[in-house]
C-alpha cells in the first residue's frame, strides 16, 4: 500500500527569516489554504517540500538551500538531522523539493527546517514544520474490522426519497499508562463526526471527501494526544449518509450508484510515556444505536432532527448504553485505502439575512441577500414537540413564494423538533443546500433576523485572488463568480448545489479550473479530482462525463473527458506540478488511444455528445437553441478539441519521459489539421463550417488556421460578434472557453471588454442586471424551462476569469517557467478600463498589479514575489517616457511590437509612463 510516488502533495512551511543586516528583513509566508501545512498521516515516502520567501527589499534571489529533517523535534533543534540533511544545494528552486533522505516508515514523524542562501545573505528558519506518515499497508488496516448496522429502522426507507437515520457508535477504553502521543485514523462512510471524551475532533464538516468507494476510500488522521488521559476515555462517532448511502435508493439503478449502509473503520494508536504502544481498533464490542435525534439526512432532501431524542453525554464515559446493540461486522467498501491529501470541507464564513417577511399562509420568507451554499443555523423557543420546517430555494415567484420548479425532485427541507428547554440552537450536520431564500414555518411567535445565521460551507482552501476595476458590472460578475465557485467545491468540483444533481461533470471545468485557480488555491482539490477521473477509467480506456462516476455516464465524447488533460495542464502551468502529469500520463495516453482507435474517421474525430452546450437560444423561453445557424458541427468541435489535446500531450510526453510518443502525436496532429481545413474551411468566405463564432474561434485559438488566412478568419469572427450579434455572446460552453483570450490576443481587447461589461441578453452582465448573485447555468436562466435553470453554475464563465487576470490585470505565468517563476505582466490598457487593482497569491508569494490611467499617463504599482521575476510590458516604445520608482530607465529593457519591456526582479515598484500609446 505504501506509495513511492514523489508527487502526492506539496507542504508549504510557515517560516520566519531575518537577515543580520538591520534594514534587510526577509520572512516566509504561510499558505494557509493548504491543509498540507503540517499534515498528519500522508501515505507517500518522498513528499515534496516548499517554502516562500517574503522580503521588504527588492531583488531577492535564492542561490542555495539546506533542508534538515529529523525524527523528533529535539533532534531537529539540536541540528541532528537523523532522517535527511540535504547539505548545501546550489539552486534557486524553492518549491517541490523532493525529500531524499532515509526511507520513512509506518506512522513516522518528521520535523524539518530550511536554511536559505540568497544574494542578500543567509537566512535560517525560526520555526519548524512537521509531517507524519499514515498507515502504510493494507494488512495493517485489514486487522481493523469495518463495523456498522445494515438494517433499516422503523422510519427509514429505501426508495426514490431515501431516508436513513444516523448511526451513533461508542467505545469506552481504559488507558493504563500516561499518554505521550496519540493519533486516530478514521474512515467513516459516508460522513462522520468524531468525538473523544465529549469533544469534537477537528473543525471539518461533511468529512471525508467523496470518492467512488469501490475504487478508493480516504482516511483522515488527527493528533489527539491532548484529548486523552490515563484511565477511562470515550470514543464516539456519528455516521451520516453522504454519497455512500445515495440520495436516491432503488431508483434508476442503471444510472445512480449506491454503496450500501454507513460503516466505520478506526484505529487509535497510542504511544505511552514508557515507550510502549497500544492500538484500539473498531470491532464488535463497540456499541451502536440508530435511535438518535438525526432521523434522516439526505443531501437532496435535507436533514430531520428530533431534539427530544438527544442522548445527553452519549459520547462521554459512564453513559448508560445498555439499550444500544453491539455493532456488527460488515463488508468493506471495496476501494483501496488512501490518505486524504486535500482539505476537508469546513464552515468558511457566515451570512446574516437581510429581511424576513410574513406570507398569507402564515409562514415566513427569509432572504439571505446572497445565493449561498451551506446551511442555516436557527434559534428558537417553544414547547416540546413544536416543529420548525425550513425549505430552501434560490429565488421567488412573482407572488413572493419560493420558486422550486428548478429543484426537480429535491425536497431541500430541514425539520427541527424542539425539546422545549429554553432557547434551542440547531444546525444540520450531514447535508448542504444551495439557497438564497428560506420558507420557515412552525414559529409560535414572529421570528426575527437574529434567529438565523447562514453557514457557508466549502473546502478549506484559501482565497488567493482579488480583482477590482473601473467597471461596476465586471466587478459584480467577479463577485458572482467567487460565490459560485466556492459554493461548488465539495471535495470535488460539482456542477450545482441545489437540485437533484450536484454532480462532478468534467465539461464544466475544462478551462474553468484554470480561471478558478486565480481565486482559490485549488491545487490539491484538482489533483484529487484527476485521481477520481483515473479511477473511473474503463479497462479499455474510456472515460466518463462525471467523475467520480456516481452517475454512470460513459458517452465517449472528446470535450467532456478531455478535461482530464486540460486540468493537469492547469496544475502544471499555475503550480509547476510536473509530478501530477507523470502520475496521470499513462491513463491519459490510454484514453487518447482509445478515442483514436474507436472514433477517428478519415482523420477527423467523429464523436460528439453535447455540442457547444448552452448556446444562447433564439427565444428566452428555450433551454437549447433549435436554430441550425446557431449550432456548431459536433465533428468540428471534437476534431478541433482533440487536436488541441494532442499538443498538450506532446508537452506532457516530454515531462513524463515518454518522448517516443511525440512522433505519433505530431503525425496525427498534421493529419487532423489537414483534414479539418479541407472539410470545414471555406476560403471564399474565410470562415469555418456554418460560420458560428465557436466554429471560428476554436481553430484560431488552437493554431489550426493557415497562416495567410488567420487575420481574415479573425476579422470574419469579429464581424459575427460585433455586427451580427451586436456585441453579445453567441457561444456556448465550448466556444466561451477561448473567446475572450482569442479576441485580445488578436488585438481586439476592446471587443472582449464589451462582452464582459455588457448588460443586455445574452451576457454575464445580463445575469447581474436581473439580480443574480452567482453565475447561472443558462444565459437566459431567469426565463427558460425551470428544470434547467440552476442559478448557481460556473460553466458559462469560460475563460472570463483567465482574461481578467492575464489580459486585464497582467498576471500570467510564463509558459516556459510555470508556477510564476517568471511572470508576464502585459495588461491590455486600451480595452476600455481606466483602472484595475488585482492580486494573486502564487506559490512563490503575492503578486500585485494596480494600474490607473488617463488619456496620456499611466501609473502602475506592481509587486513581484521574492525568488521570482517579471517581464513588464509598457504602452510606449520610448524609455525616456518611463520612470521606475522615480528613476529613469537605463538598462534591462527591450522593445517589442512598439512596447517597452522591462525585466524586473522581485520587489515593489511604481512605474510612471507619460505619452502612453493609445
Amino acid at each position: 500500500m505504501k506509495k513511492t510516488f514523489l508527487y502526492t502533495f506539496i507542504l508549504i512551511v510557515s517560516l520566519c527569516f531575518s537577515l543580520a543586516k538591520a534594514q534587510n528583513k526577509i520572512s516566509a509566508t504561510n499558505l494557509q489554504c493548504e491543509m498540507l501545512n503540517n499534515p498528519e498521516g500522508i501515505d507517500v515516502v518522498q513528499p515534496r517540500l516548499s517554502w516562500q520567501i517574503k522580503s521588504d527589499v527588492n531583488d531577492v534571489k535564492q542561490t542555495a538551500y539546506q533542508i534538515m529533517v529529523a525524527s523528533t523535534l529535539e533532534n531537529l533543534n539540536a541540528n541532528k538531522a537523523d532522517l535527511w540533511d540535504s547539505g548545501k544545494v546550489v539552486s534557486n528552486e524553492s518549491v517541490n523539493i523532493i525529500y531524499n533522505g532515509k526511507r520513512l516508515g509506518d506512522r513516522q514523524n518528521a520535523f524539518w527546517k530550511v536554511t536559505v542562501f540568497t544574494n542578500k545573505g543567509e537566512i535560517k528558519s525560526a520555526t519548524t514544520a512537521h509531517f507524519s506518515l499514515g498507515i502504510s499497508t493494507y494488512s495493517d488496516w485489514k486487522s481493523t474490522r469495518w463495523i456498522g448496522y445494515e438494517k433499516l429502522s422503523k422510519e427509514d426507507s429505501v426508495s426514490q426519497y431515501s431516508r436513513l437515520s444516523a448511526r451513533y457508535l461508542r467505545k469506552e477504553i481504559d488507558l493504563k499508562k500516561q499518554v505521550k502521543n496519540a493519533k486516530v485514523y478514521i474512515m467513516g462512510m459516508g460522513l462522520y463526526e468524531l468525538y473523544i471524551n465529549g469533544n469534537k475532533i477537528g473543525d471539518q464538516v461533511l468529512a471525508p471527501v467523496p470518492t467512488d468507494y469501490t475504487k478508493n476510500v480516504k482516511y483522515n488522521v488527527f493528533d489527539v494526544s491532548s484529548q486523552l488521559k490515563e484511565g477511562k476515555n470515550m470514543l464516539g462517532t456519528i455516521l451520516g449518509n453522504g454519497r455512500f448511502f445515495a440520495m436516491r435508493q432503488d431508483y434508476k439503478p442503471y444510472k445512480i450508484k449506491s454503496f450500501g449502509f454507513p460503516k466505520l473503520a478506526l484505529q487509535l494508536f497510542v504511544e505511552y510515556a514508557d515507550g510502549t504502544n497500544e492500538i484500539i481498533r473498531t470491532d464488535d464490542t463497540w456499541k451502536l444505536t440508530t435511535d438518535g435525534p438525526i432521523l434522516s439526512n439526505n443531501e437532496y432532501d435535507g436533514e430531520e432532527y428530533d431534539a427530544r431524542k438527544e442522548m445527553k453525554d452519549w459520547n462521554k464515559t459512564n453513559f448508560d448504553d445498555k439499550t444500544w446493540v453491539n455493532a456488527r461486522y460488515v463488508q468493506e467498501p471495496g476501494g483501496f485505502y488512501e490518505a486524504q491529501m486535500t482539505p476537508n470541507m469546513k464552515i468558511m464564513g457566515e451570512v446574516k439575512p437581510i429581511s424576513i417577511k410574513a406570507t398569507p399562509k402564515g409562514t415566513y420568507i427569509l432572504d439571505m441577500g446572497q445565493n449561498m451554499v451551506g446551511w442555516l443555523q436557527l434559534k428558537v423557543k417553544g414547547k416540546s414537540g413544536d416543529q420548525i420546517t425550513m425549505k430552501f430555494a434560490e429565488s421567488l415567484q412573482a407572488d413572493g413564494s419560493l420558486y422550486i420548479a428548478n429543484l426537480r425532485d429535491a425536497k431541500t427541507t430541514d425539520v427541527y423538533t424542539l425539546k422545549g428547554e429554553g432557547e434551542e440552537i440547531w444546525e444540520p450536520r450531514f447535508i448542504f443546500h444551495g439557497f438564497r431564500f428560506v420558507e420557515i414555518s412552525g414559529y409560535t411567535t414572529k421570528p426575527t433576523l437574529d434567529n438565523f445565521i447562514g453557514k457557508v460551507v466549502y473546502d478549506d482552501i484559501k482565497t488567493t485572488g482579488t480583482f477590482e476595476s473601473s467597471d461596476a458590472t465586471m466587478n459584480q460578475i467577479f463577485k458572482n463568480a467567487y460565490w459560485g465557485i466556492r459554493g461548488n467545491y465539495k471535495g470535488m468540483p460539482i456542477d450545482c448545489p441545489q437540485r437533484n444533481e450536484r454532480q462532478p461533470w468534467l465539461g464544466d471545468r475544462t478551462t474553468g479550473a484554470y480561471g478558478e485557480s486565480f481565486l482559490f488555491n485549488n491545487q490539491t482539490l484538482y489533483a484529487k479530482w484527476l485521481d477520481d477521473i483515473k479511477y473511473s477509467q474503463t479497462q479499455d480506456g474510456g472515460l466518463p462525463d462525471v467523475a467520480p462516476a456516481f452517475w454512470r455516464y460513459y458517452g465517449d465524447n472528446v470535450t467532456w473527458p478531455g478535461t482530464y488533460i486540460t486540468v493537469a495542464d492547469m496544475l502544471y502551468q499555475q503550480f509547476a506540478d510536473k509530478e501530477v502529469i507523470k502520475k496521470q500520463y499513462p491513463s491519459m495516453r490510454k484514453w487518447m488511444v482509445y478515442m483514436e482507435e474507436n472514433y477517428l474517421v478519415n482523420d477527423l474525430m467523429d464523436k460528439d455528445k453535447y455540442g457547444d452546450w448552452c448556446v444562447p437560444p433564439e427565444s428566452l423561453e428555450l433551454i437549447r437553441s433549435k436554430d441550425p445557424a446557431r449550432l456548431t458541427d459536433g465533428q468540428l468541435l471534437s476534431s478541433a478539441f482533440y487536436y488541441q489535446l494532442l499538443g498538450i500531450m506532446k508537452k506532457f510526453s516530454k515531462i513524463a519521459n515518454a518522448e517516443t510518443d511525440i512522433l505519433h502525436y505530431d503525425d496525427l496532429s498534421t493529419r487532423i489539421k489537414k483534414a479539418f481545413n479541407a472539410k470545414y474551411l471555406n476560403t471564399a468566405t474565410n470562415s469555418y463550417a456554418n460560420n458560428t463564432v465557436t466554429a471560428n474561434v476554436l481553430p484560431l485559438a488552437f493554431g489550426m488556421v493557415p497562416e495567410n488566412l488567420k487575420e481574415k478568419v479573425f476579422q470574419n469572427m469579429v464581424h459575427e460578434v460585433e455586427v451580427t450579434k451586436k456585441g453579445h455572446i453567441s457561444t456556448g460552453v465550448i466556444g466561451t472557453q477561448f473567446l475572450m483570450r482569442t479576441l485580445t490576443n488578436f488585438g481586439r481587447g476592446d471587443l472582449a471588454f464589451k462582452l464582459a461589461s455588457n448588460k443586455t441578453y445574452p451576457s454575464w452582465g445580463y445575469m447581474v442586471e436581473n439580480g443574480a448573485t452567482t453565475i447561472w447555468e443558462l444565459w437566459n436562466g431567469n426565463t427558460a424551462d425551470p428544470t434547467m435553470n440552476s442559478q448557481n453554475h460556473v460553466m458559462l464563465l469560460g475563460d472570463l476569469l483567465i482574461w481578467y487576470y492575464e489580459n486585464i490585470a497582467g498576471i500570467k505565468s510564463k509558459p516556459e517557467t510555470p508556477g510564476f517563476k517568471q511572470i508576464i505582466m502585459k495588461p491590455d490598457f486600451n480595452a476600455g478600463l481606466t483602472f484595475v487593482n488585482a492580486s494573486y497569491e502564487s506559490i512563490y508569494g503575492l503578486i500585485k498589479s494596480d494600474w490607473n490611467k488617463n488619456k496620456t499617463n499611466l501609473v502602475w504599482k506592481i509587486t513581484i514575489p521574492a525568488n521570482s521575476s517579471a517581464l513588464v510590458y509598457l504602452p510606449t516604445a520610448n524609455a525616456s517616457d518611463v520612470k521606475v520608482n522615480k528613476e529613469k530607465v537605463s538598462k534591462n529593457y527591450k522593445t517589442e511590437n512598439n512596447k517597452l519591456v522591462l525585466e524586473l526582479p522581485s520587489g515593489t515598484y511604481e512605474i510612471n509612463v507619460n505619452n502612453i500609446k493609445q
